[in-house]
C-alpha cells in the first residue's frame, strides 16, 4: 500500500468507478478492437507492448492502427498523430507509438470517434487500443493486460495505484506477465484465473556512454528506469525525478545542467518518452550537454503462438 492515510478514501473511489460503468453500452467499430492495458494507474510497460505488437501484426500482414486518449495533451481534436509533431499537441505515448511501431496512430478522448476516423484510410484493418482495459465504451475483441506481481500485491486508489481490483481481470483475454517474474505466474494460478499467460521481457537499449551519468525521468516507475541503466553497465552519479508525464519547461534545463557541471559527470540519460516529451527543448539542452537516449523495447516469447492466438480472435 503507498499511501495507507488514503485508505479511507477508497470506497469512495471504488463506488465513483463502478457508477461511471452503470448504463454503459459499448460502440462498435467495423474493424476488430485488441486492448492493451493494466490494472495499475503507470509504468506497467504498456506502450512499448503496444508498439511490439503493432510491429508483430504488421509483420503477419495486418493494416494496423493505434487509438489512443492521448493523456497530457493540450488539444481536443480527434485527429491523426504527426510523427514530426510534438508531445503538447499529441501526448508522448501517441508520438513515441507513432516513431517506433510506424503505424498511424490516432488520439481522441473517445476512441470510438478516433476509431471512425481512422477507418476511413483503409478498407480493413485492426485497431489496437492503447491502455483500454477500463474504457468501457468500446467495444473490444480482445483484452490483453499486462500483470506483475507488485500490481498483485497493491490496493485501489488513491491509497495504492490500482485502478481497478483484482476480480477485474477475469475480463482479460490474455494476461502478460514479464519473463523473470514467476510469482506473479504462481499468484494468478492461486486466483485460479485460467486465461492462457503470455511471457515477455524488457530489453532496455542503452547507448555507449563515454563516463559517468546524471540520470532523468518524468516516468510512473523511475526506479525501474535507473535500476536497467545500473544492470547495463551504466555509472550513475546523479538522479533526477519528475513527475509522471511532467511538461518539461525552459527552467527545467539548468536544473538538469547544474548536477552534471556539479558531478563532472560525461552528461546526462533519459528516456525515450522523456525524450519525446520535452520536444525542442531537448536542442537547445544539447547546445550546452551532451544527452543520452536509453530505450525500451518489449520482445515477446514464443511470437509464433502469440500470432496464432491473434489470428483467432481477429476471425472469431
Amino acid at each position: 500500500m503507498k499511501r495507507p492515510w488514503a485508505l479511507p478514501l477508497v470506497p469512495l473511489y471504488a463506488a465513483g468507478a463502478a457508477l461511471c460503468r452503470v448504463g454503459m453500452t459499448p460502440k462498435r467499430l467495423r474493424w476488430p478492437v485488441i486492448s492493451v492495458g493494466s490494472l495499475s494507474a503507470g509504468g506497467s510497460g504498456k506502450t512499448p507492448f503496444v508498439i511490439a505488437l503493432a510491429q508483430l501484426l504488421k509483420r503477419d500482414g495486418f493494416y494496423v492502427d493505434v487509438l489512443s486518449r492521448g493523456y497530457g495533451r493540450v488539444g481536443t481534436a480527434v485527429e491523426r498523430v504527426d510523427p514530426e509533431g510534438d508531445a503538447e499537441r499529441f501526448g508522448d505515448e501517441p508520438l513515441l507509438i507513432a516513431r517506433e511501431a510506424c503505424v498511424p496512430v490516432f488520439v481522441g478522448a473517445q476512441r470510438f470517434e478516433a476509431g471512425r476516423l481512422a477507418e476511413q484510410e483503409a478498407e480493413t484493418g485492426v485497431h489496437l487500443l492503447d491502455d483500454g482495459f477500463q474504457h468501457r465504451q468500446l467495444a473490444r475483441d480482445a483484452d490483453i493486460v499486462l500483470v506483475s506481481s507488485e500490481d498483485l500485491a497493491d490496493g485501489l486508489l488513491p491509497a495504492g495505484n490500482l485502478r481497478e481490483g483484482l476480480g477485474a481481470l477475469k475480463r482479460a483475454d490474455l494476461l502478460a506477465v514479464e519473463a523473470h517474474d514467476d510469482s506473479a505466474v504462481a499468484r494468478l494460478r492461486e486466483m485460479r484465473l485460467k486465461q492462457p499467460i503470455l511471457r515477455y521481457q524488457r530489453e532496455m537499449n542503452v547507448p555507449a556512454m563515454t563516463g559517468p551519468v546524471v540520470a532523468f525521468c518524468g516516468i510512473a516507475r523511475p526506479e525501474q528506469f535507473f535500476a536497467g541503466l545500473e544492470s547495463a553497465g551504466a555509472q550513475i552519479v546523479g538522479r533526477k525525478v519528475f513527475r509522471d508525464h511532467h511538461r518539461f519547461e525552459e527552467r527545467d534545463l539548468e536544473s538538469l545542467r547544474r548536477p552534471v557541471k556539479h558531478t563532472g559527470a560525461s552528461g546526462l540519460v533519459t528516456t525515450a518518452k522523456d525524450r519525446v516529451r520535452m520536444g525542442a527543448l531537448a536542442k537547445r539542452l544539447e547546445m550546452t550537454t551532451l544527452v543520452y537516449t536509453a530505450g525500451l523495447r518489449i520482445v515477446l516469447e514464443d511470437e509464433a503462438r502469440v500470432a496464432a492466438w491473434l489470428k483467432v480472435r481477429l476471425q472469431s
